[in-house]
């Protein structure tokens, strides 16, 4: 994998609590130096960081109902449209969990569909918080998103726990990697997971170690010469 390849998978991410705007301007900074996609940020920086990244080329993404889900429709909607009337290129939406529970596949789909139809500029992720369904639901749950419309369907959000595992990422490309693409986030902090992750099936990886992660890269030849050595 070449340098640009592997920063092209990266969302680089920040969505603390605590984020000041200096810790925005910070990595869209790291996101420049290293080529990142895109900036995954609260929805409250979405115009400094549009701002800071004109011209780049780099997308601005942010999240829609995060961390839980539970918003009405109503307020997803009023977040998506203002995200994007404000300059969010790329959307990452949390599913209702609550309603996948439910087997309301029908109240899930009509939401996405709406989010859908109210910001039709933007790429739409749907995180369907993988930790915490059994099989049957993730795969009814990447269903739902590939036929409401979206583009990737997003494993975790990485705050109800460790976040994704190989074998998540795999089952979604399985059930539905002919019609949409998988974002792998939560818990990717390094090189070799990554990779994993991209071997499974993952076309977009979002982190928080994305520095950490291209370092790894830059050093990887200069650790396999000093081995031989």
């Amino acid at each position: 994998m070449k340098l640009m390849d592997l920063a092209k998978l990266i969302d680089h991410t920040l969505l603390k609590p605590e984020t000041r705007r200096e810790d925005i301007a910070n990595l869209c900074s790291e996101a420049k130096r290293y080529g990142f996609y895109s900036v995954c940020i609260p929805p409250f920086y979405i115009t400094l960081a549009k701002k800071l990244l004109r011209d780049t080329g780099i997308k601005v993404c942010t999240v829609v109902g995060f961390p839980l889900g539970f918003n009405t429709t109503h307020i997803k909607v009023l977040e998506s449209r203002n995200a994007a009337a404000r300059g969010a290129d790329e959307l990452d939406i949390v599913i209702n969990i609550g309603l996948i529970k439910s087997k309301d596949d029908s109240s899930i789909l009509e939401e996405l569909k709406r989010i859908m139809k109210a910001t039709p500029e933007s790429l739409h992720k749907v995180i369907i918080e993988t930790p915490l369904l059994i099989d049957r639901e993730k795969e009814r749950s990447a269903l739902l998103v590939a036929e409401s419309g979206a583009e990737f369907v997003k494993t975790s959000t990485g705050f109800m726990s460790d976040g994704t595992n190989i074998e998540d990422v795999r089952l979604l490309h399985k059930i539905v990697g002919n019609r949409i693409k998988v974002k792998a986030a939560g818990g990717i902090r390094d090189l070799k997971k990554l990779k994993d992750m991209v071997s499974a099936g993952a076309s977009r990886i979002g982190t928080s170690s994305g520095v950490k992660i291209m370092e790894e890269y830059l050093f990887e030849p200069l650790q396999k010469t000093s081995k031989r050595c």
